[in-house]
């Protein structure tokens, strides 16, 4: 870190990090010196896939897939059926979950190419940085893909962004899930690994709890696989349920989810040996909708029925499972609230009882009070933008029950009332004027903040998708 704890004697500062950055810290430390006891220090997980759709999954409703430890983790805490993803592509939704923070603040646009100059900068305050302030362990295992120059001193690694330990690759494991030879272990190439993709950086998440944390200190881990997004490879054992079915590809997906089953059955299962399920808040998501059209190849992720699927501000490209389970703190049953990947920055931060940084703006709510009856009081309604997006639905907000969509040059809205049409099928924009200008005014009203206060020299005259070039 940049900043090091005053009773290290020595403040080192960077021109990438704010003096309000600084200041923040400082009064947080003043406040923190001391650990929580056991009982007021709960560990956190977090648990997000790659392109998996809403209707992935057993639980949600897929007649043909085989999630049983998902199936059991859902009857244990609370299943959104209206969760969401901050954008409809990977790398913005990522960092959104760390920071709080819309992807177009936080200034991860678009999902990042290797050597590109967009990256999760330094002077975001992370969700570990400030568990580390309360005598948080971190660590970070699979997927990253928050930086053009990964394991580069160029751009700020997983350890710049508060993690003590991590393993992870750029973006999606090499050559596939299958024996992966890209991963880097606390900045050093681990080469060929034999195994698959989500099981590998389970066991590593396992084993900086058994063997690497220090003990009886609370933790934050993420986990982040790489499936089910391409290229897909899936263990021969856990597609043996769907042998049955002629395409191969339908194989591979389905037990692609399977695969990832089985890596978070193992993670509960060590939770439970190691006596930490009912002090641990455990979250299940992730990062957008199902690849691809779904009737071919690989990318047979499934919508559950919602319009549209990845790259689409439409419900199947941001709408995903999301389950949350504390027992004792979350009870067991369906909530339909609808909450967004920047809630559990604003969540976290709200269990542990630390301020959230006044110096910016903190797009997500804490979604707590649901627990216990009450409302999310979010300040900023759900936003997103996508440059991958279809023009016509290139940015969409939601408020309450109401949803509106607008068109890249922003003069063409649709309107859609998502408690009652979560298909989105019937378009009131022209039924309900005063209801759409009310919605299109609030877009237009967040869109303006979002484009001032990201760093806008990064996005400004970049190429959108070629989808939107042939429009």
């Amino acid at each position: 870190m940049c900043l090091k704890h005053p009773t290290f004697g020595i403040l080192k500062f960077t021109q990438s990090i704010s003096y309000m950055k600084i200041l923040f810290y400082l009064s947080l430390t003043l406040i923190s010196f001391s650990l929580f006891a056991k009982k007021d220090a709960p560990n956190f997980v977090i648990f997000l896939t790659d392109d998996m759709g809403w209707g992935d999954l057993g639980c949600y409703g897929h007649p043909e897939i085989k999630t049983p430890n998902l199936d059991k983790f859902a009857s244990q805490g609370t299943k959104f059926t209206e969760a969401y993803s901050a954008c409809a592509v990977c790398s913005p939704s990522r960092a959104a979950i760390l920071t709080g923070r819309t992807p177009f603040r936080n200034g991860v646009w678009r999902w990042v190419p290797p050597q590109s100059p967009i990256h999760l900068r330094e002077s975001e305050i992370t969700l570990p940085e400030l568990l580390k302030k309360k005598g948080y362990a971190t660590c970070h295992v699979g997927k990253w893909h928050l930086n053009g120059y990964f394991n580069h001193a160029k751009h700020p690694q997983p350890d710049d962004h508060g993690f003590d330990h991590w393993m992870a690759t750029q973006n999606n494991a090499h050559p596939n899930h299958k024996n992966p030879t890209n991963f880097v272990l606390n900045g050093k190439d681990m080469g060929r690994l034999n195994g698959y993709s989500a099981p590998l950086v389970v066991e590593e998440g396992i084993r900086w709890l058994k063997d690497i944390k220090e003990p009886g200190k609370p933790f934050f881990l993420n986990v982040w696989t790489h499936e089910p997004h391409l290229p897909i490879e899936s263990s021969p054992e856990f597609m043996k349920p769907y042998l049955h079915l002629k395409d191969e590809g339908l194989r591979q997906h389905h037990g692609n989810i399977t695969q990832i089953d089985y890596a978070f059955g193992k993670l509960m299962d060590a939770l439970d040996k190691m006596d930490l399920v009912d002090d641990t808040f455990v979250f299940f998501t992730s990062d957008n909708g199902p690849e691809g059209r779904g009737n071919k190849g690989r990318t047979r992720g499934s919508t559950g029925g919602l319009r549209e699927r990845k790259r689409s501000s439409h419900e199947g490209g941001i709408r995903v499972p999301g389950i949350a389970r504390w027992p004792g703190r979350i009870p067991v049953g369906e909530n339909k609230a609808p909450i967004i990947g920047s809630d559990l920055f604003s969540t976290i931060l709200g269990i542990v009882d630390i301020p959230l940084p006044t110096d910016r703006t903190i797009d997500g709510a804490d979604f707590m009070p649901l627990f216990s009856g009450g409302k999310i009081d979010r300040k900023v309604p759900m936003y997103w933008r996508n440059h991958l997006a279809d023009p016509q639905v290139h940015v969409a907000l939601r408020k309450g029950d109401w949803k509106v969509l607008a068109n890249v040059q922003l003069d063409k809205f649709q309107l859609y009332k998502i408690d009652e049409d979560w298909q989105e099928r019937n378009d009131l924009a022209q039924s309900k004027p005063q209801k759409l200008e009310e919605m299109s005014a609030l877009l237009l009203s967040v869109h303006k903040q979002v484009a001032e206060e990201g760093p806008s020299e990064w996005w400004k005259n970049q190429p959108m998708s070629k989808k939107s070039k042939k429009k």
